[in-house]
């Protein structure tokens, strides 16, 4: 492998054994040929979804609403909306991986959907949506993504003894991973035993990487000494190697070979979760250095595009000494008193529930929406006393929009130009809970069905980066000025958006659309970064503004 990136990082990142998956799916994409021209120009060769990414796709356009309609004509249950919206999409995504499917002789060309996470511990319950979802798709290139929760193993078995093939998710220790392992070798020995023909099973692991740092980071913060501030970023990466590790010894062994020898295939390692929460990482760190010949890694459009501009590949994929230094950096954590195992059981225990609220989130906004298009083929204007009010709220709800973009960057260049402080480690918080907050404002516009303009959002890209021009004594370059006006920019962008929550709060008294329970916890959430951001304000004018005091006294005149 290079040392460099080279005119197309993402072929030489292909080139090296490096199936290189997308993490989203939505109609846009498949309807509008975007997605056919990443498989061509990005070499993407398969999809995974969540409910999260499908919550993002419902507020994307406009190509649900047919669907919508008759669902909610129909007096579909939520559930089986959901069920029919997201089935819908995944097929169509099937198909659109065909080619690929074909020419990989099954290895790619996957398409990923999810059973109800709410069922994750439930394990005949998950088998049996399994079952479901794979026979209401209907295309070979399908996996059926299963949570790797303890009664998720089971599940994970069963399926595979049918012939069902899978995307084991949420995965987080080396110790549930090898039980992932067992269970796929289990169902395919099971699969063997019923005369099924191995070699049409496929399955990967989910292996979920930056989520890893993110935790032992902010316990890392937590302890407060330099020590333990040398150990940061580096867990996840370290993690996902000993996986690999864990992995090649599998395949050593005899249990496997004797699968292999009548056809199986192996359960690729994924690399999940590989956008990069701290700004002030590098945006490809867990792509260029999980580089492993044979391994999978779904990355986010984000994620992606960085890697196409500017991925590199390292020397070399990881080798023995690198899996040593693995070894001694988790040692090294648990001797500054980080406990991996807890951070690994919060992992699965917090992924689990942010995939039930998700879940969660776009039952909800099918039901609204479902409602919404019944309730406007009616005839009613559904919360609206007009065309004239819809377009105020509309300018009203995007002009805000684009303040949450621009004031994202912002948050995202004081955090990286501050990094390695307290003051960094505090703003990169802020920028992850802004980053959700946009999100948030997303899912709210959708239900009110407020279209998100991307110009807009692009002009309030553009006016942070011409912010920077601002009058801080330095013309192009940072002054220690720079910490203080920034401050209050962010101070006052969130002062803004806890206007702009109160106001739908306000609404919310007569729109059955917007929750103000929701509401309440954005603003909760506003008061508190309001809180941060006045003390990093205070603290930043005290030590550029105020006069520093000389240690020697003045000379008598």
């Amino acid at each position: 492998m290079s040392g460099s990136a080279g005119p197309d990082p993402l072929a030489e990142l292909s080139a090296a054994g490096v199936s290189v998956w997308l993490d989203d799916l939505s109609r846009e994409l498949l309807a509008g040929g975007e997605l056919d021209r990443l498989i061509a120009d990005k070499h993407v060769v398969g999809v995974t979804t969540n409910p999260t990414i499908f919550a993002s796709a419902l507020s994307k356009g406009d190509r649900y609403n047919e669907q919508l309609r008759g669902l909610g004509a129909g007096a579909a249950h939520v559930d089986d909306a959901v069920f029919a919206l997201t089935t819908d999409d995944v097929r169509n995504g099937c198909e659109v991986f065909t080619p690929v499917y074909e020419r990989t002789g099954g290895t790619d060309g996957r398409v990923s959907i999810e059973v109800d996470p709410r069922l994750a511990q439930d394990a005949d319950a998950t088998a049996a949506q399994a079952r479901k979802l794979w026979q209401t798709v209907g295309r070979p290139n399908l996996l059926v993504k299963i949570p790797a929760t303890r009664k998720g193993l089971k599940a994970i078995t069963a399926v595979i003894a049918e012939g069902i093939s899978v995307n084991v998710t949420l995965i987080f220790s080396l110790d549930r991973y090898r039980e992932v392992m067992d269970a796929y070798q289990s169902g395919l020995e099971q699969a063997r035993a019923a005369g099924r023909d191995l070699s049409d099973i496929h399955s990967v692991a989910s292996f979920f990487v930056s989520r890893v740092d993110t935790e032992v980071d902010r316990r890392l913060d937590a302890l407060g000494t330099p020590e333990a501030r040398a150990l940061k970023g580096k867990a996840a990466v370290a993690n996902a190697r000993l996986a690999y590790r864990a992995y090649e010894r599998m395949t050593a062994e005899p249990r496997w070979q004797r699968l292999a020898a009548e056809g199986a295939r192996v359960q690729r390692p994924l690399w999940a979760s590989t956008g990069v929460k701290d700004p002030s990482y590098p945006d490809t760190m867990y792509v260029s250095e999980l580089v492993i010949a044979g391994t999978v890694n779904t990355m986010p459009g984000a994620t992606l595009a960085a890697f196409a501009d500017h991925g590199t590949l390292p020397a070399h994929p990881p080798n023995a000494d690198d899996f040593t230094a693995a070894a001694a950096h988790l040692e090294a954590l648990a001797h500054a008193g980080i406990e991996f195992t807890d951070v690994t059981d919060t992992l699965e225990r917090e992924g689990l529930n942010k995939f039930v609220d998700s879940w969660t989130d776009l039952g909800a906004s099918v039901e609204r929406e479902m409602h919404r298009e019944a309730s406007n083929a009616g005839g009613s204007g559904g919360g609206a006393d007009g065309p004239e009010s819809t377009d105020f709220l509309a300018t009203y709800l995007n002009d805000h929009y684009a303040g949450a973009t621009g004031g994202l960057e912002l948050f995202r260049r004081a955090a990286s130009a501050q990094a390695n402080t307290e003051s960094g480690t505090a703003l990169a918080d802020l920028a992850r809970q802004v980053e959700e907050d946009r999100d948030s404002l997303t899912r709210l516009m959708s239900d009110l069905g407020v279209p998100t303009s991307r110009s807009k959002a692009a002009m309030g890209w553009l006016a942070e980066k011409a912010g920077r021009l601002k009058p801080n004594g330095h013309l192009l370059t940072r002054s220690p000025l720079s910490d203080v006006l920034e401050a209050e920019s962010m101070l006052l962008g969130v002062q803004g958006k806890a206007a702009c929550w109160r106001t739908l709060h306000a609404l919310a008294e007569t729109d059955e659309r917007l929750s103000a329970d929701r509401l309440d916890t954005l603003l909760e959430r506003a008061e508190r970064q309001i809180e941060v951001l006045e003390e990093l304000r205070a603290s930043a004018a005290t030590r550029t503004l105020l006069p520093q005091r000389s240690s020697t006294p003045p000379e008598d005149v």
